[in-house]
Parts: structure tokens; sequence; C-alpha cells
């Protein structure tokens, strides 16, 4: 099967589409599936770069912050998007922006079936652009769904939801295509905490190690688990690591900094922009991951620290899908509570025996969600659609 994905970079580093396409057209590759990318060049010159290219489209005054938040956007050059359908045996899109609104309206003139990824709510565009609160901007976000619906998603044969949150919603929208749950996946690394705890594991004079991996980004909220040190009985001893990039970076570095001064953290806040690798033994060695995040489709940066064995604290809110990962409701919160994240932090730190063992029980659970399992499940969604 000849599957072209759409999206409109496939390599820049810090966006988490990118990163899912990558990895599913590397799973897709790997149980033998044909697999070729229409989309913008590589920022990285030396590195791949597209089967099928375009050029970068830049937006006038706007596109400073568009490389702040890890995006970059494709012309439409309408040659190369036919050149890359006719390959086609059926057209994936990644996105819901112009790109994959012309590659639709070629798709249906060449009788190429669509399928698509839902990966982003509005509220992940609206919030990160600091459109708020969201239940009073919601009239924003319930037309850009409708929009989106009507002009991309109808189009499709078949969407991808990849938590159980995105399904209900598109139902209650009344998407016409068919909809399935596919996780983007995980890769299936092995664990590297070890089953017994370290020696200094129980040492009173410890700093206790706290890990939010995720964008610096209005979305993932990490001022409030700055804010819940305000509340927590450990805040001298808590050490809070924030590993990520973003648009807010310069803003939530002062408000830590600036919490520091005021004697809120006993230790200064760390702030860092890891490999891969590197955030895999930052999760292997953490006490604690919490993620603030109230406007989430699916959550690969806590998944992957739950499978390194971390225990994790989630936000739980009508726009994310991430809290059914959590094995036990003291591994929830209501999103942008700080007073309660402090509750569930300082119940985790007072009972370290069963931290470990809840860190273990996630990292586990995360076997179900491979990879390869997810690339099976959406290559056979991609084949019955070509048999429709």
């Amino acid at each position: 099967m000849k599957i072209l994905f759409v999206i409109n970079n496939y390599y820049i580093r810090g966006n988490g589409i990118s990163a899912s396409a990558r990895r599913t057209v590397a799973a897709l590759k790997a149980i033998g599936e044909d697999v070729r990318i229409l989309a913008g060049p590589n920022p990285d010159p030396d590195g791949p770069q597209p089967d099928f290219p375009l050029k970068e489209f830049k937006f006038p005054v706007f596109q400073p912050i568009i490389e702040s938040s890890g995006f970059s956007y494709a012309d439409g050059d309408i040659k190369v998007i036919e050149q890359a359908i006719r390959w086609a045996d059926v057209v994936h899109l990644e996105e819901m922006f112009v790109l994959q609104w012309k590659a639709i309206r070629i798709a249906k003139k060449l009788g190429k079936p669509l399928t698509a990824t839902f990966h982003m709510f509005p509220e992940n565009l609206t919030y990160s652009l600091g459109i708020g609160p969201l239940r009073k901007w919601g009239w924003i976000n319930r037309t850009l769904l409708k929009a989106w619906k009507k002009y991309i998603y109808d189009a499709c044969a078949f969407v991808q939801c990849p938590t159980e949150t995105v399904l209900d919603r598109l139902r209650r929208y009344h998407f016409k295509a068919t909809l399935g749950v596919i996780s983007n996946g995980i890769i299936p690394d092995a664990c590297t905490r070890p089953d017994v705890p370290p020696e200094d594991y129980l040492s009173p004079d410890r700093p206790f190690r706290i890990l939010y991996i995720g964008r610096l980004a209005h979305e993932k909220d990490q001022p409030t688990l700055m804010e819940a040190m305000r509340y927590s009985k450990y805040a001298q001893r808590i050490q809070l690591h924030f590993a990520g990039n973003g648009p807010q970076s310069k803003r939530y570095k002062k408000k830590a900094a600036q919490m520091f001064k005021e004697g809120v953290f006993g230790y200064e806040p760390v702030f860092t922009f890891n490999t891969r690798d590197e955030l895999r033994q930052l999760a292997a060695s953490a006490d604690l991951c919490p993620h603030c995040a109230p406007i989430e489709v699916e959550g690969l940066s806590i998944m992957e620290a739950m499978q390194q064995g971390a225990c994790p604290i989630i936000a739980v809110s009508r726009y994310s899908g991430t809290s059914q990962f959590a094995l036990h409701r003291r591994c929830k919160f209501p999103a942008q509570n700080p007073e309660a994240l402090a509750q569930r932090i300082d119940y985790w730190l007072d009972h370290p025996k069963e931290r470990w063992e809840m860190g273990m029980k996630h990292a586990k659970s995360m076997d179900e969600y491979d990879i390869e399992k997810s690339a099976i499940q959406f290559r056979d969604a991609l084949a019955a659609t070509l048999e429709k």
C-alpha cells in the first residue's frame, strides 16, 4: 500500500505532531508499507528531505511567533501536491490547514481516498495564542471545530482518534468519517528504573526530583506546578525540573526565578531542552512526573515518562484525554488547581514504597501502547478504507 503523509513540516523539532508522524512512518515502513512524505523543507539543510518537497511559507509579522511555537508552514505548490497524490493509494492528513485543504481538492479530483489523524483540539491553537479563559471564548473553539469538520475531516473516509476523549468529542459534532481509537503509540523502550529503589531513596536529606516534560507553552500549564509549591509541605526539598522549550520559555523562567527569590522553592528550578535518551534517563530517576496540561489530545511525553517507571500526576479536564492513562485516583488532579496538585504530591512523597510500586505499574501498562501495535491497527484501518 502506497501511503502519502501530508504535513506542513515533518522534520521540525519540538513539535508533537511532527514527532508523532516520524514515529508512525518509521513503524509503518518497519511492517512493510511504502510511505512517502509531502511537506516543507527540513530546517537542517544537511538532513533528509521530503519525498515531495514544498517550499516554506513565511507569514509577515507572525513568523517569529510561529517559529517560537515550534511550527513551520509549507507553501501550496499545486504541481508538487498533484505529483505526490498521483503516486499514492491513500492520502493521509496530519493537520487541518491550507496545505491539507489543497490536498483534499486534488485527491477528490483524482479519486484518491483520504484519511486523517485528529492531533489537535481547537483549544490547543487558541489557548497557545493566549485566547482564554477556555469557557469564555468557547464559541471561537466551537466555530473552529465546525470549520475543520466541514472543510477537512468530513472529506475523509477514516479519522484516527488517539484517545476516547477525542472519539467522544468528534461523535458529539457528528463527524461523517468512520472514527477509530488508535493511540499514536510510543517506541517500546525498556524501563531502566530498577525493580528495587536505590539505597539513598529514603534519605531524609536528598532533594525530591519532580520532572515536567513538555513544551513551555500556555496549554501545558507549567505555572500550576510552580504554584503548587506554595501549598506543599515538601517545597523546600523539591527540585523542579522543566524539560522542554517553547514560546513561554522566558516568561516561565522569570516566574520560577521570582518564586525562588521569594523563598517558595528550596532549590531553584532547572530548565533544559533534552534529547530523547536524556529524557528517558531523567524520567527513570524522577520521584514524580506531573502533567498539568488542561488541553491534550493524548500526551506522548508523559506516556514515555511513565514507561520509565515515573509515578504520574495527571490533570483531569474535559479538553484532555491524558488522564485515561492514570491507574489510581491519586495519580489525577483537577486541572489548573495547584492546591489539589500539592495534595497529591505530598501524598506520594509521604509514601515512598507505594510511589515506587505505582510507577512500576504504570511502566507495565505502557506495553499496550507499543507503536508497532498502533501501526498495525492504523495500516488495517487504511486498508479497509481502500476496500470500500
